[in-house]
């Protein structure tokens, strides 16, 4: 897991060449320019996801991995929690090979406050439960890229 401020995401090259080719995307292209849904970088090596949701109560968020990708977590607008959990925590209720999603549930053991300017990359070894609100529900626009990591 890496959390940090977008201005430093260029400190994290040298780690693969897959996240090395999102971390130059991020940094030489706005966010404001994604469209919804999938956005190609490189091809099943680097996509990126442009999305939007309500944030929920904890109890009703769902924690998932992923044993192929990384997902780097960026906020457009709005803010929640994501929790973050080593695997060797968690109990794997189901593995969707097809997708590269892993379910799972276990505690959380990190939680980051994600809103602009904040960059969550998630690896493979990381559980990760999304849209926790904040002070209650809201919206968020957000992007995730997915990075092949394997």
């Amino acid at each position: 897991m890496i959390y940090t401020d977008m201005k430093y995401l260029q400190n994290y090259r040298g780690i693969g060449p897959h996240l090395d080719r999102a971390i130059d995307y991020l940094m030489s292209h706005s966010l404001e320019e994604l469209t919804a849904g999938r956005n190609n970088v490189d091809g099943e090596n680097v996509f990126i996801n442009r999305f939007g949701y309500e944030t929920m109560a904890e109890e009703a968020a769902a924690f998932e991995a992923h044993e192929f990708y990384a997902d780097i977590h960026l906020v457009l607008s709005g803010k929640e929690w994501i929790g973050v959990t080593d695997m060797d925590k968690m109990n794997v209720t189901s593995v969707d090979k097809v997708t590269d999603s892993v379910d799972c549930d276990g505690p959380i053991e990190n939680r980051l406050m994600m809103m602009p300017g904040k960059v969550l990359i998630v690896l493979p070894e990381d559980a990760h439960i999304v849209k926790i609100a904040v002070d209650g529900p809201e919206r968020v626009e957000k992007a995730v890229v997915k990075v092949r990591m394997k």
